[in-house]
Parts: structure tokens; C-alpha cells; sequence
């Protein structure tokens, strides 16, 4: 199973929520705490004040000359919430008949009181939480108020959900902040990226500035460096070109007009001499195509030279130029006849792919004209998907990458293309054609514009 890697960005901000929901859930957590001691601490003094007020009274009541503990009991203003509990003389006294007096109190706070001292504890009644406090009386009594927490757990509780809330907000802006900061900080490197892209799409002028980023500007200045370096070498290849296939046309020049003499009067010689000529004619006029096809591509970096340009009609021309008819070109519906494009290199191009086609593909089948993009399909044996990128590299030849030999061409016929796709800010591609064969394409942007 394939393990996806988590990127820089989904690092920092996950390590940003986290750290946020660590600092939000202690803060949380001690805050909670912190509230509960107080809220149960102040509820606990306030049952222990009202429990000695409630008891002056009933001891008041059981010490008169005619003692009666229910009546006295009844004379406690004690809501709904607490419940009043008397031992006198042996017994258990209780004005709610539902509270079971025996059961209620703890057996430790039963003992306390009985050695004549007050206490209070917390214990669950009814499965809610309660508190119980005992004072003893005059005369052996014991008087227990029970105070209900139920109230005081549901605000705890809210309180908890309140915190839980605030400590996931607090993570989710805490990511939000780390996706921010990084979007921020991976902004220079975003620009470097953009410019290597540039770089690789044939634009050599592409640089960084420096003082973008103040903290990554030894970055920007070995990048820099490097544009500058591989824009030398670049042109120090071109130029290199250019010079030998500049220098080698004249002797090829003369070569040619040599090897044509001689092979004007093959028929005066021998079989051997007549089939050596031959091949060197032959020879020649691949190594002419050869010098001149590498001068085009030492030329292919500088701009293209756009004006306006019939392309359907220049299609047809090139078709006719290569003995093919003129009705193989189709022109797409909507498609402008007039194009602002270098017309040099847009005629070349197409003949190369129809060269292509009829070297490669078993001939050209149809030569599509559309918006922006010329079409070249054959009916040969395709391009592999593997190959449909390095067949426009130099000396690539054929239907199969890397093959060289077996046709006479020199192997720069598609790079030549590539490269004029890429003067007109274009591209050459190629993909399968419907039916079977090869469809090569020559998009040509701005193909309206002056």
C-alpha cells in the first residue's frame, strides 16, 4: 500500500493546532478545576451557615416546655432542594415521609455527631449528588440538613462543554493560523518555484529579487547565479552551433557540387564506382539536411517574427510542396484564416510533421487547421505514451525512442518543431489518434494577436 507523504504545510499546521490544543486544554482544564473548588467551596459554606441557622431553631423548639420536633421542623423554610433530618431520644425525625432517615446519613457522620461534633460530607442521593451536614444539639440531638448539588453538577457540566468548545476553536485557529503563516513563509520558495518552471519552459531571463525575502536571499542569489551560468552555457552551445554548421557549409558546398558532378556521369563508371557515388551523394545531402537543421535549432531561442498569415492557404502550399493533395487539409468551424505567427516557422513545422508522418506513420492522412493549433495524423503504428515526450528530444527518430537508423533523417525534425512551438509560447505534442496511428499537435497562443 502506497504511503502518501504529508507536506510541509500539513506538518506546521497540524503541529500548530496541536500545540494550540495542549495550551487551550490545560487552560481548560485548570480553569475548570479552579472553578469547581470555588463554586463547591462556596456552596459548602453557605449549607453549613443555613445548617446552623435551621439548627438554633429546632433546638430553640425541642428545648421549650412542650417540645414537639415536627413542629418544630415544619417552621424551616428549606425549599424544595433540602431535606431536614432530627435524632432525638433514640428516633429518627423527617418531615418528607419518602426520605429514609436511617439510610441517608453516613454511618462516620452518625459517629462524629454522636461524639459532639459538627461535620459535613458529600454523598449521592438518588444517584445526584448531595451534601450533608450534622450540628449536634442540647440534650443528645442531632440535626442534619441535606443539600442538593444537582444544580451546581449541571453548571459544571455546561462549564465543561463550554471549555471543551473553546479548546477545538482555539485548535482549529491554531491550524488556521499555522496554514497562514506557512502559506506566508513558503511564499519565496513558491517564487523559486515559478521561476525554475520559467527556466525550464525556455524563459532564461527568469530571476528572483533578492530583497523579497531578506532571510532567503542566499537562496535567491545561488538560484540567480545558477540562471545565469546554464543562460551562458546555453549560449555558448548555440553559438558553438551555429559556427560549426555555419563553418561546415562551404565544404559541404563544395562536397555537394563534386559528388553531383560525379554522379552525373555514374554511367561512365564501373558498377562499384557508380554505386560508391551514389551512397556519397547521398551521404552528403543527409549531412547538408543535417548542418542545416542544427543551424535552424541554434536559431530556434530567439523570438518569433509575427505577421499576419493566410494559414489555411500556407497548409495547403506545404501539402502541395510535398506532392500531397491540397484537400487533405481540414479547416475547423469557426477557425480565422488570417494568423499573426512567425510564417517561417510555422511552415517549417508543419513540414516537418508531415515529413514525419510520411518517414514514420506511413504517410499523413489529415492536416487539421483549428483555433490557435495545427494537426498532423498518420496511419502508422503510434507513439508509445512512454515516448510521446523525449520523441521531441534531439536525434530521436521514429515511432520508438532512441532509435536511430534505418531512414534518412537526421533526428532533429521534431525538436525543430518543439522549439518553434515554444518561440510562439506554444508546445508539441502527440497523442493517439481515433482509429489508429499517431495525431501530432502544434499549438501556437496569441495566435490573433499582432
Amino acid at each position: 500500500m502506497r504511503v502518501w507523504p504529508i507536506g510541509l504545510r500539513a506538518r506546521v499546521s497540524a503541529a500548530f493546532a496541536l500545540g494550540a490544543l495542549i495550551l487551550s486544554a490545560c487552560v481548560s482544564l485548570v480553569s475548570y478545576e479552579s472553578t469547581r473548588n470555588t463554586l463547591f467551596g462556596e456552596r459548602e459554606r453557605a449549607a453549613i451557615r443555613a445548617t446552623y441557622y435551621d439548627a438554633m431553631v429546632v433546638g430553640a423548639g425541642l428545648n421549650s416546655a412542650d417540645p414537639n420536633v415536627l413542629e418544630a421542623m415544619l417552621a424551616l423554610d428549606t425549599g424544595s432542594d433540602r431535606y431536614v433530618l432530627v435524632y432525638w431520644e433514640g428516633r429518627w425525625h423527617s418531615r418528607s415521609a419518602d426520605l429514609a432517615a436511617d439510610g441517608a446519613v453516613p454511618v462516620g457522620l452518625q459517629e462524629m455527631t454522636a461524639s459532639g461534633e459538627s461535620g459535613a460530607q458529600r454523598i449521592r442521593r438518588d444517584g445526584q449528588p448531595a451534601l450533608i451536614v450534622g450540628i449536634p444539639l442540647l440534650g443528645g440531638a442531632v440535626f442534619y440538613e441535606i443539600f442538593s448539588l444537582a444544580e451546581l453538577q449541571r453548571t459544571l457540566q455546561t462549564l465543561a462543554l463550554v471549555l471543551t468548545a473553546v479548546a477545538i476553536m482555539v485548535a482549529a485557529a491554531g491550524a488556521a493560523v499555522g496554514w497562514y503563516v506557512t502559506r506566508h513563509a513558503l511564499h519565496p520558495l513558491t517564487a523559486v518555484a515559478e521561476a525554475a518552471r520559467g527556466i525550464a519552459g525556455g524563459d532564461l531571463t527568469t530571476r528572483i529579487n533578492p530583497d523579497t525575502e531578506p532571510d532567503l536571499a542566499p537562496l535567491s542569489d545561488a538560484f540567480n547565479d545558477m540562471a545565469d551560468q546554464l543562460s551562458r552555457r546555453l549560449e555558448r552551445d548555440r553559438r558553438f552551433a551555429a559556427d560549426v554548421s555555419h563553418e561546415l557549409r562551404s565544404p559541404l558546398q563544395t562536397l555537394e557540387a563534386a559528388a553531383s558532378v560525379l554522379h552525373k556521369r555514374r554511367d561512365t563508371l564501373d558498377d562499384r564506382s557508380a554505386a560508391a557515388i551514389t551512397l556519397v551523394t547521398a551521404e552528403v545531402a543527409r549531412f547538408q539536411a543535417l548542418v542545416n537543421d542544427l543551424l535552424e535549432l541554434a536559431r530556434s531561442d530567439r523570438p518569433a517574427h509575427r505577421e499576419q498569415v493566410d494559414v489555411p492557404e500556407l497548409a495547403q502550399r506545404v501539402c502541395r510542396s510535398r506532392s500531397l493533395p491540397a484537400d487533405l487539409v481540414e479547416v475547423a468551424p469557426g477557425t480565422p484564416r488570417f494568423w499573426y505567427v512567425d510564417k517561417r516557422r510555422v511552415e517549417q513545422a508543419l513540414g516537418n510533421l508531415i515529413d514525419n508522418a510520411n518517414r514514420y506513420g506511413g504517410g499523413a492522412v489529415t492536416v487539421r487547421v483549428g483555433a490557435g493549433f495545427l494537426e498532423v495524423d498518420d496511419e502508422g503504428p503510434g507513439v508509445a505514451e512512454k515516448d510521446r515526450t523525449i520523441i521531441f528530444d534531439r536525434f530521436v527518430r521514429g515511432p520508438a525512442a532512441n532509435f536511430r537508423g534505418g531512414t534518412d533523417g537526421t533526428g532533429l525534425g521534431l525538436a525543430i518543431v518543439a522549439g518553434h512551438a515554444a518561440a510562439h509560447g506554444g508546445d508539441a505534442s502527440v497523442s493517439e489518434r481515433p482509429g489508429g496511428g499517431a495525431r501530432f499537435r502544434f499549438t501556437l497562443p496569441g495566435f490573433e494577436t499582432p
